[in-house]
């Protein structure tokens, strides 16, 4: 357990001021780089089929990342407690950056799918270690403040990042898409390096590889199955069933390599776990829409409607747009009224009807149609991302809220995986069908990708001819949304049945990282209820009335300020006055008539300009502690914290360090009322 010394002196360790900033500004653009990377190809896409080729092989420039950041997140989590998250970090930076540069440098369209998963696995690194780091350099009660900022820059990343790659297209080139990392990179990773100090509690984890590296193998295998059935192998071919069967087996190996795992990726009993096994699923149908539409609606607008590939990014904003709106909307009805069940019940058919008007699009469509359409599509899907984290975190017992979190999102990654591998094969097909019912009307030697990359090669051909390729292209993206149609139909039916239990206070406490899509999220249980908690302590009344409750409440005739600076006091053990003056931000004469009130009452003793807690006044803070701990435990309602050693010691921990902080020192400013009366 940390004792009241140790918990003073992490505190004091904890970067202040400019440098906080600068290291919160770093984190923010690593962060950024990750998330945008996630959305920043989309409007790229097009061009890069066409330079590189491997019309078939498109899904998998998505695929790749999102496969490899989402597997490597519970690895890097772990590690990072395991040997300190800076190094980590800074790892993972490099790697991101390699990645990058190689990924720009690509010869062919293996190189990029290849040099894309080191891309991602660098990527998973950014996001999980990220939210780490911001536990260690920020007080406990501001964490949950910062933590949203960065949920808001998944936020901007979901906006900007189709926008972004189709400006680098039209005016540098599709390779800018992933040079762009390498400055802004290179400037985190020094900043990191100058500024971070190397913080942050260690812990032992007994780390599952093999079960990360049986999921990846299902995972890959799936999505190969679904990208060369139909296209490359027939459905019925021995390619395809050795694929399937394979996965099954791996499937199977992994389920009961899981059950012996000691730190499991995704612990079995999970998966019976009705709540959590309806929100995984309906979760993979959500990342199955979304980022299908987000790899091929910029297809359709760039060849169908002949827009450029900065204007297809513009003409996404609609569906970021809704979705952020009703992302965010959602987590506040949800905060203020405690239900949850009726955002996916409403979201899922939104989405299928989103997905279904999207079908029916074609080269006539207008601007404003497509518009409405796009931001429908985007309002339903963010009635239920948001909400699915809330009713898992809210169904599952303690030692398994890190791990429920996680896996939802996972799916959700994987999901995205197989929707953009499953919409890429049927739009293949498609469009090999319907350009061959065309092969009469075509010229000799018309490639399909050249068109993809640049639809004004189409000016050349007679008009009939042109009205014809485009027809044949619209038909082939609309089949890609007429058969996301039943995953969203079966994904509202799935609702149904997610049952709705009355909302704990730490389920109320809104991560919009977790809800914006592109982010995996992997947080241990502790680091999971510390965030929650330290939000919730946000929201405390001001600090001179929580104070003066905990004084009323323990029996103390001491004003708020004398209560802070007996708190504080008893965390340090001793201290000089001009030191407890300035973390206060007074003088020592405003400060004084507070600490006189401490010595009278025989709490501290004054020798020498130096403080120090009398063995009555430890006991009085001790009282006041414990208060401020029982405060925090009716917050974890339905989860014993005798049962949990980990979560008892993290709310000792997080009553002590809250009461004294900093952040409640201007106090001390305020004359001292009358008879010390505490209110």
């Amino acid at each position: 357990m940390t004792t009241v010394k140790g918990a003073a002196q992490d505190e004091r360790a904890m970067p202040k001021g400019r440098d906080l900033y600068v290291i919160l500004g770093a984190l923010m653009l690593a962060m950024l780089l990750a998330a945008l990377d996630q959305t920043i190809v989309s409007t790229a896409l097009p061009t890069i089929v066409s330079d590189l080729g491997g019309l078939n092989h498109l899904a998998w420039v998505v695929t790749a990342y999102l496969l490899a950041s989402t597997a490597s997140t519970p690895l890097w989590g772990k590690l990072g407690d395991q040997y300190g998250r800076k190094r980590l970090f800074q790892a993972s930076i490099v790697i991101f950056l390699i990645g990058s540069a190689l990924c720009g440098l690509s010869r062919d369209m293996f190189e990029l799918i290849v040099f894309r998963a080191l891309q991602g696995l660098g990527g998973g690194g950014l996001m999980v270690l990220v939210v780490a780091i911001v536990g260690d350099v920020v007080p406990p009660r501001e964490r949950g403040r910062y933590q949203g900022l960065f949920g808001a820059v998944f936020g901007v990343s979901s906006v900007c990042g189709p926008l972004l790659g189709g400006w680098f297209v039209d005016n540098l080139s599709w390779r800018w898409v992933f040079y762009i990392n390498l400055p802004i990179g290179v400037l985190a990773l020094l900043v990191v390096a100058a500024v971070l100090p190397a913080t942050g509690d260690r812990e032992r984890h007994r780390i599952d590889y093999l079960g990360t590296l049986l999921i990846v193998g299902w995972a890959v295998g799936l999505v190969l199955m679904t990208t060369w059935g139909g296209t490359r192998y027939d459905w019925i071919s021995a390619p395809i069933i050795g694929l399937l069967a394979g996965s099954l087996v791996l499937i199977v190996v992994w389920v009961l390599v899981e059950r012996r795992a000691a730190e499991p990726v995704m612990p079995p009993k999970l998966l019976v776990n009705r709540v959590f096994a309806l929100g995984a699923a309906i979760s993979f149908a959500v990342g199955f829409a979304m980022f299908g539409a987000l790899t091929f609606l910029p297809i359709f607008l760039q060849i169908v409607h002949g827009v450029s590939p900065t204007l297809s990014g513009v003409y996404l904003l609609p569906m970021m747009l809704g979705m952020l709106l009703s992302s965010i909307g959602s987590g506040q009805l949800i905060t203020h009224y405690g239900r949850y069940k009726i955002f996916p019940v409403l979201g899922t058919p939104i989405i299928a009807v989103a997905m279904w008007l999207c079908s029916q699009m074609d080269e006539n469509s207008s601007t404003l149609s497509m518009s409405l359409r796009f931001a429908l599509l985007g309002f339903g899907l963010g009635l239920v991302m948001q909400v699915l984290v809330i009713a898992v975190q809210n169904a599952v017992s303690y030692e398994d809220l890190g791990a429920a979190t996680s896996g939802v999102t996972f799916f959700r990654q994987i999901g995205g995986s197989f929707g953009v591998a499953v919409f890429g094969s049927i739009f293949s097909n498609q469009l090999a069908s319907h350009i061959e019912d065309l092969v009469r009307v075509l010229p000799r030697g018309f490639d399909p990708a050249a068109v993809q990359g640049n639809p004004q090669l189409l000016d050349r051909f007679p008009a009939e001819v042109k009205r014809s390729v485009l027809h044949a292209y619209a038909q082939s993206i609309d089949s890609v949304f007429l058969w996301a149609v039943p995953v969203a139909a079966a994904a509202f039916v799935l609702t149904w049945f997610l049952r709705e239990v009355p909302l704990r206070e730490t389920s109320r406490t809104t991560d919009y990282g977790e809800g914006f899509g592109a982010a995996p999220t992997v947080r241990s249980s502790r680091h999971e209820i510390e965030r929650a908690l330290s939000e919730l302590m946000r929201r405390d009344p001001k600090a001179a009335e929580m104070y003066n409750r905990l004084a009323v409440l323990c029996g103390v005739e001491l004003p708020a300020g004398s209560v802070w600076a007996l708190c504080r006091i008893a965390k340090d053990g001793t201290v000089v006055r001009q030191d407890l003056a300035d973390r206060a931000g007074v003088t020592l004469e405003q400060g004084r008539p507070y600490v006189d009130r401490l010595v009278a009452a025989g709490y501290v003793t004054r020798q020498d300009g130096t403080l120090a807690v009398t063995a009555s006044g430890r006991l009085v803070a001790d009282r006041l502690f414990a208060a401020r701990r029982e405060g925090l435990c009716r917050h974890v309602d339905g989860w014993d914290p005798e049962d949990h050693p980990e979560l008892a010691d993290l709310l000792t921990r997080l009553a002590r360090t809250s009461l004294g902080d900093d952040e409640d020192g201007g106090l001390l400013r305020a004359v001292p009322g009358g008879s010390g009366r505490t209110g």
